[in-house]
């Protein structure tokens, strides 16, 4: 009787340990200290077809009487979105890690915390991580009353492979 009474206990013990295991998510793999602010979850299905990599999102502004929309976008390495513009325009505030920006046409710029990208509406552009960085960035909604996003086609792994 004993030993069952000891071995129950152990169980009982052990059980938010066993449980915490079976339970852990995404977040016990993510860079703990990328940038002040919170990694969040994965993209929702219906924006993450969009990007090449996994992509997390933390909405940090929840207050619609201000419209503006911010969120903390994180790329992990080689991550990185679609060809795409925004209407409103947007802007970028790189929080963590090193990542790229590039507008059609144009060269594309290595970005590092403390970076601010400014996009002007309907230019069409890409950006996300180094291929061996984690990468953050706060997007800022511009003119939410009218802004959507046209998605367009991947960036290729050849323009990508290429800036490196």
């Amino acid at each position: 009787m004993r030993k069952i009474f000891f071995i129950a206990l152990s169980l009982f013990i052990s059980m938010p340990i066993i449980l915490k295991a079976q339970n852990m998510d995404h977040q016990e793999n993510l860079p703990q200290n990328l940038s002040p602010f919170p990694v969040g979850d994965k993209l929702p299905e219906m924006y993450s077809k969009y990007f090449i990599g996994q992509a997390y999102l933390a909405p940090l502004t929840h207050n619609k009487d201000l419209n503006v929309p911010i969120s903390n976008v994180t790329f992990e390495p080689g991550c990185r979105n679609n060809w795409h513009s925004h209407t409103g325009g947007q802007i970028l505030i790189v929080v963590g890690g090193e990542g790229w920006y590039q507008e059609e046409g144009k060269p594309a710029q290595h970005l590092k915390p403390g970076d601010v990208v400014e996009i002007a509406p309907n230019v069409i552009h890409w950006h996300g991580a180094t291929a061996d960085s984690w990468f953050s960035h706060l997007a800022v909604e511009c003119n939410p009353q009218y802004n959507e996003n046209t998605w367009l086609g991947p960036v290729t792994d050849a323009q990508y492979d290429a800036l490196k």
